[in-house]
């Protein structure tokens, strides 16, 4: 695969969880419309049902920024895991887990509500060994949201007893 291939790669929720480890209730991700090596978009339906509607905030429901952001390292783990297992032969064809390591900037410009669909825009801006550097843009119809720029490290899954 070329370093800029668009892939028409839709990917749905059971695709999601064979790339990532994350479950219900903290699994953030609908489905992926687009992936390439190097990019990724992620789709959050956000609903009423959400479970930290209640707290945050009663009466005004808004979705955390730490959620936005935790969708947003979700797709970038759903990339790099795509990237992995269908380019082994640049990893061993292990199961790697993205784990933050540092966000270097991250702005929340309008909030996100109930009823709104995060379109979660990730590129790999670099990569040094196991790490990836990543930037970021979450779109509701068609106006940013929230944008960031982070770096993650790939980690090997460990086997779970």
């Amino acid at each position: 695969m070329e370093i800029n291939e668009i892939k028409n790669v839709i990917l749905n929720i059971q695709d999601i969880m064979e790339l990532i480890p994350h479950r219900a209730p903290f699994i953030l991700i609908d489905k992926v419309t687009l992936v390439s090596s190097i990019e990724a978009i992620g789709i959050k339906n956000v609903t009423i049902n959400e479970s930290f509607f209640p707290g945050h905030f009663p009466g005004n429901p808004i979705v955390p920024g730490v959620i936005i952001l935790e969708s947003i390292a979700q797709v970038a783990g759903i990339l790099t895991s795509y990237y992995i297992k269908n380019n082994s032969h640049d990893l061993e064809d292990d199961k790697y887990d993205v784990y933050f390591t540092s966000v270097e900037c991250a702005n929340f410009r309008i909030p996100v509500i109930p009823g709104d669909r995060m379109a979660i825009e990730v590129k790999i801006l670099a990569t040094r060994g196991v790490l990836r550097k990543f930037v970021s843009c979450v779109k509701v119809e068609e106006k940013i949201v929230a944008n960031a720029k982070f770096t993650a490290a790939m980690i090997k899954r460990q086997r779970v007893i």
